[in-house]
């Protein structure tokens, strides 16, 4: 068969997905829709034209968030979950080796196969040992390399931890001027509550992504999107096919961004949890915990594969780095209920005195 060239070495995502009696592996939120929110939604479904292209869910949609911010509706992209927004950005400044995206490490995991996927060239940016950005040293290896594409996940994933706005601006203003577009992808920013948005409107080059699948509880409708300058817009739009995303997610979304006050209270719930388990897993020995502004924590452990596969014996479900570079016995758990975060701690709790 006439493959694409390379394609069999192109890294992949694991996207598998097991039922876990506790599931904290995803960076999902464990609780479902508000019963207000979920009666609204179904109401809102039951109206959907299933025999029509999605056309005016997509544009109430973009008018809400558009208002939301004060911008344009001509700077607002939506896509598949802030993912698939992502990908479409690095494709867009991508189409050659010689088309550069930098980005930090460890971050998430998709940079790198959105770069090849792209055809374009990752150079991928270490973080230092406390997984902090060196935001000077970050802005001189722009410069140097002279990218297309530069990105920040802001909180960072899997680190949990965040830059501040004041920094983001420096790393913006600091390459204006070399025709580099600079992504902020702020999966997590519900959690820190500190955007970069407002400063699109004096940065041109500057892109926000963002997602329904984290705070809001959206993981399976995938909906996302990205506020931009309206030229950036218009050029990252030609990459998506028509109709990209259906009527079902867009309405439930919809519906969700106009009542996103219901969440808040689930939203500071797990911010508390992520606090409370924080000090928690301080005291337990040999574990360190990691400074987080998001819906997850990273620990480190010399035994976390062992502890990782006890987990799973129990069917509890984190995410496991193993040897990945510079996550070497790191485990990622996201907030559960406080029942699940209980039970959780518990059994790493008995796993580390043991050990």
């Amino acid at each position: 068969m006439k493959y694409r060239k390379d394609l069999d070495k192109m890294p992949s995502y694991d996207g598998v997905e097991r039922d876990y009696r506790i599931k904290v592996n995803a960076n999902e939120c464990n609780l479902n829709l508000p019963p207000l929110v979920e009666e609204r939604v179904l109401s809102r479904l039951s109206r959907v034209a299933f025999n029509r292209y999605p056309n005016y869910e997509y544009d109430s949609l973009r008018e809400q968030i558009a208002r939301n911010f004060s911008v344009d509706i001509e700077q607002i992209l939506l896509g598949s979950g802030s993912s698939e927004i992502i990908e479409k950005i690095f494709y867009a400044f991508g189409g050659s080796a010689s088309n550069k995206i930098v980005y930090p490490q460890p971050s998430f995991s998709m940079y790198k196969i959105y770069s090849k996927a792209a055809e374009a060239q990752p150079v991928p940016f270490d973080l230092d040992d406390s997984y902090n950005l060196d935001v000077d040293k970050f802005i001189t290896i722009i410069k140097k390399e002279n990218p297309a594409l530069a990105v920040v996940c802001n909180p960072n994933n899997p680190t949990g931890n965040a830059l501040t706005v004041e920094q983001i601006e420096e790393i913006a203003k600091s390459i204006k001027d070399i025709d580099c577009a600079f992504l902020v992808d702020e999966a997590y920013v519900e959690f820190y509550g500190k955007s970069s948005v407002n400063l699109v409107k004096n940065y041109p080059n500057l892109i926000i992504a963002r997602t329904f699948s984290k705070a809001y509880g959206l993981a399976a409708a995938r909906v996302g999107y990205m506020i931009a300058n309206k030229e950036v817009t218009k050029m990252i739009e030609k990459t998506y096919m028509p109709y990209h995303l259906n009527s079902l997610s867009l309405a439930t979304a919809d519906i969700v961004y106009q009542m996103r006050d219901e969440f808040v209270p689930r939203i500071q719930m797990m911010i508390s949890e992520r606090k409370r388990m924080s000090e928690q897993l301080k005291g337990l020995k040999g574990v360190t915990v990691y400074p987080s502004n998001t819906n997850f924590i990273l620990i480190h452990y010399d035994k976390a594969v062992d502890l990782n596969d006890y987990l799973e014996s129990l069917n509890i479900g984190v995410r496991s780095f193993g040897s990945a570079p510079r996550l070497e016995n790191c485990l990622r758990i996201s907030m559960g209920t406080r029942e699940e975060n209980d039970e959780l701690f518990k059994v790493v709790k008995t796993f580390v005195s043991k050990h």
